[in-house]
C-alpha cells in the first residue's frame, strides 16, 4: 500500500474477520484501499465473513450496497457494519446488516432446538435469504425461496433450494460426501460438500435445475431430474 493511503486493519474473531477503516480518508479512497487489500490476499479472504468498522462516516444505502456487492463478487460476505454515525447505522439496518458484534437479531440464525439424527430430519425455510442471513442445521435444509449473494446455508445433510442459489452453500458439513446441493438456478458464490470445494462453473445460458454431487473426489454439477 502506498504512503498516505487509507490504513486498513484486519483482525480475526469468533464470528469471522473485523476490518477497521480509519476516519482520515474519504469513503471512496477507503473503499478502494479495502478492495485492494482483499485482492492482494484473495485466498485468505475467500469465503470469509466480514464485520466492517467504518468509523463515523455517514454512508448511504447505495454506498454500502455497492460495497456489499463488490465483496460478494470476491466471495466475501459482509454481515455487519459498525459505525458511530446514526445515519450509517440506519442504512445498515435497512440492508439487513448487523450493527453490533455478538448480538444477532432474532430470526436471523435458524438452528435446531435439539440435535437430530443426520439424514433423518430436515429444516424447512419458507423465505428468501438475503445478504447477511445464515441458516445452520444438523440435517437437511430445504429453502422455498432464493439465496442471495452474501447469505449462507450450512447443512449436515443435503441442501435443496426451490429458487436461485447465489450465496454460500456447505452441505455435508460434518464430513458426509454423499450429501448433495440442488437448486433451480445453481450459481453459488461458493459451494462445498464435506471437505471439498467446487470450482467455478463455466459461462452458460439460461439457468436449468442442477444438482451438485461428489464424483471421483470432485464436486460436479449434473442436471436435477427425477430418478
Amino acid at each position: 500500500m502506498t504512503e498516505g493511503a487509507p490504513k486498513i486493519s484486519i483482525k480475526g474473531f469468533r464470528d469471522g474477520l473485523l476490518v477497521t477503516m480509519g476516519d482520515g480518508a474519504p469513503w471512496e479512497e477507503a473503499e478502494q484501499a479495502l478492495l485492494a487489500a482483499i485482492g492482494e490476499r484473495a485466498d485468505f479472504f475467500r469465503g470469509a465473513r466480514v464485520a466492517l468498522d467504518v468509523g463515523s462516516r455517514p454512508l448511504k444505502a447505495a454506498q454500502l450496497g455497492k460495497l456489499r456487492d463488490r465483496l460478494s463478487d470476491l466471495e466475501v460476505t459482509l454481515w455487519a457494519v459498525l459505525s458511530d454515525s446514526p445515519k450509517t447505522q440506519e442504512t445498515a439496518r435497512a440492508l439487513g446488516l448487523e450493527i453490533e458484534l455478538g448480538r444477532p437479531r432474532p430470526g436471523r440464525v435458524v438452528r435446531p432446538i435439539q440435535p437430530h439424527p443426520e439424514g433423518e430430519e430436515a429444516l424447512l425455510v419458507r423465505r428468501t435469504l438475503r445478504s447477511g442471513m445464515r441458516v445452520a442445521f444438523d440435517g437437511h435444509v430445504v429453502i422455498l425461496g432464493h439465496v442471495h449473494p452474501g447469505a449462507e446455508v450450512i447443512a449436515g445433510g443435503s441442501i435443496i433450494v426451490w429458487g436461485r442459489l447465489r450465496g454460500v452453500a456447505h452441505a455435508g458439513a460434518q464430513g458426509d460426501r454423499d450429501a448433495v446441493v440442488c437448486a433451480l438456478d445453481l450459481s453459488p458464490t461458493q459451494l462445498r460438500i464435506a471437505d471439498l470445494i467446487a470450482t467455478a462453473p463455466p459461462e452458460r445460458g439460461s439457468p436449468v435445475p442442477e444438482m451438485a454431487v461428489v464424483r471421483d473426489g470432485q464436486v460436479v454439477a449434473e442436471p436435477w431430474t427425477a430418478r
